[in-house]
């Protein structure tokens, strides 16, 4: 009996011993679930503090896309008033040089030159008449010898050609670099001969204007001008 008494204390010590370990345990887990859940809810208002803001920046953008979109149909608008106002200005200029156009007036005559024969070249080369006659509205370069539209118009051109040698003789009239007329004379017997041409051209602004000497061919002038280039502005276009 009390052996059996004996061994029932000892299951009754163990079955103690385990029951306190179990609380132990218990207390642990407990202890282990408080720590989660301190963690979940930081998270949780971690998660809720992100959203806040990830709302208030989406907030903050769309506002600066609506006010950039605003801007941007202000500027278009803008641009729309600015190109109408241009076009009004670019009308109007246009009028006022029309108008100015019908106003100017352009002339101009000059010599070849005063030291007598010129030619023959190897090549064909630009005859520069340097002795400036007449020159309303500055349109002839005489160091050049090139006229050059100041407006587009319906322009008048003439020449007239000398020499007095046997041999041929004869000019090119060039708009720019196109040959417009070609003028030829033989002078077979020696003396004074001339040649001759006039021309109406219609030309746009900036276009050139110039009489060239083909290779081998030659002229003459002095002081009494026997070679001559003039030209004039017959109308504006």
């Amino acid at each position: 009996m009390e052996s059996r008494l004996a061994e029932q204390h000892s299951n009754t010590t163990e079955l103690l011993r385990r029951l306190s370990v179990s609380e132990k345990h218990l207390e642990n887990l407990e202890t282990e679930t408080s720590a989660l859940e301190l963690r979940l809810d930081a998270s949780e208002k971690c998660l809720e503090d992100v959203k806040t803001e990830n709302t208030a920046e989406l907030e903050a953008v769309t506002l600066r896309l609506d006010i950039t979109e605003e801007q941007v149909d202000k500027l278009r608008t803008n641009s729309t008033a600015v190109s109408v106002r241009l076009n009004e200005t670019n009308q109007r200029l246009q009028e006022v040089t029309n108008t100015d156009s019908g106003e100017l007036k352009v002339a101009f005559s000059a010599g070849l030159t005063d030291s007598g024969s010129i030619g023959p070249f190897d090549k064909e080369t630009t005859l520069i008449f340097s002795k400036t006659i007449t020159d309303v509205g500055q349109a002839y370069n005489q160091s050049a010898g090139v006229f050059t539209a100041p407006i587009r118009g319906l322009y008048f051109f003439s020449f007239t050609a000398a020499d007095y040698l046997k041999g041929y003789m004869g000019l090119y009239l060039y708009r720019n670099n196109q040959p417009i007329t070609f003028n030829l004379d033989l002078n077979d017997h020696g003396g004074y001969t001339s040649t001759s041409n006039s021309v109406a051209l219609q030309l746009e602004v900036g276009d050139r204007v110039r009489l060239s000497l083909p290779a081998t061919y030659r002229l003459y002038d002095d002081s009494r001008n026997f070679s001559i280039f003039s030209g004039f502005l017959i109308f504006p276009l």
